[in-house]
């Protein structure tokens, strides 16, 4: 045989030559969980390794991090019930947690690159993104909404505003808004194709953040639909988006890729809380190699074209130098 494949696999440094796809520190994004206390650190029981920070903590986790190479964070808010209301009025008002924890960390690490959610979820009284009237998710009445927490976060410093709702029109309004107020040069990752998915659930345990009616169906993706993303990614990179984001990312490998090959932005992926989970359970009982498990997973969703990944292995991958 004049071609035998394995010649390039015979020994690592050979292997090493041909790898087609590489994993770097540069292409992760850290999830980083909030609550209201001070020197708090809660584990998530759901997502072992995993924990919500009070803010004075948050900013030791940070710190700890870009020691790491780990320079790009996703915070998301749990926010107490006492405060959550239909409006999501607590989002924009001024000293609240979210909005505190944004500026500390940009005070305290201006050179970090701070992304930041824009969903009514963590503060609605419903669990929805949007508001409820009668049971349905108004769609125009929420845009308002979001674009004041865009703008709120803008304000507080935020790097990356990445509005996860879903609703439509969301990236055009919330871009024009921040343009309006001066805010031109902060970017927005849209949420593109954000599917109805199972695999939800623990991070909805780490901000008690799941609908208290229905569920999310009319507004999140069906599964089953791959073209549709198209229609979604294309509007998205109409109204102006930075990033088009796929979630979550190992049941729809295939959907980043389509979007990769067939648009020009860079595309997110975030690799959720359940799929992590599964992971950490199985590799706890034994059934896994954790450390071969974690990188096959993140250069699957690397290899099927994400630029940027969000995953709550980040730190773990850079800590434990598997890269």
């Amino acid at each position: 045989m004049l071609i035998r494949p394995r010649r390039n696999r015979k020994s690592a440094v050979i292997r090493d030559l041909v790898q087609e796809t590489h994993l770097t520190a540069a292409n992760l994004i850290f999830p980083l969980f909030i609550l209201e206390g001070n020197n708090v650190k809660s584990e998530v029981s759901s997502m072992p390794g995993i924990f919500r920070y009070s803010i004075d903590n948050l900013l030791r986790e940070v710190e700890a991090c870009m020691k790491l190479g780990l320079h790009a964070f996703d915070l998301f808010p749990n926010i107490d019930e006492t405060l959550k209301d239909r409006y999501a009025t607590e989002a924009t008002r001024e000293g609240s947690l979210y909005l505190r924890a944004i500026a500390e960390v940009k005070k305290e690490f201006p050179e970090a690159c701070v992304v930041t959610d824009v969903a009514m979820d963590p503060y609605s009284s419903d669990g929805h993104d949007g508001i409820v009237e009668n049971g349905e998710i108004l769609n125009d009445e929420t845009l308002e909404i979001l674009g004041r927490m865009a703008v709120a976060h803008a304000q507080a410093g935020a790097d990356i505003i990445a509005p996860s709702d879903m609703m439509d029109g969301r990236i055009g309004y919330i871009r024009s808004v921040l343009d309006e107020q001066g805010f031109s040069n902060v970017s927005l990752m849209s949420y593109t194709a954000k599917y109805a998915s199972a695999f939800y659930s623990p991070f909805r345990d780490a901000l008690n953040s799941a609908p208290k009616l229905g569920d999310k169906k009319t507004y999140q993706m069906n599964p089953a639909n791959q073209r549709e993303a198209l229609i979604e990614a294309e509007l998205d990179a109409q109204e102006g988006a930075d990033f088009l984001m796929v979630k979550p990312a190992l049941p729809y490998l295939d959907v980043i890729k389509l979007l990769h090959d067939q648009f020009d932005l860079p595309i997110a992926a975030y690799n959720v809380s359940g799929e992590y989970a599964m992971v950490k359970a199985s590799a706890r009982n034994g059934w896994l190699d954790e450390r071969r498990a974690t990188m096959e997973v993140l250069l699957g969703i690397r290899r099927a074209g994400a630029t940027a990944i969000l995953t709550y292995h980040a730190k773990e991958v850079l800590e434990n130098r598997w890269l």
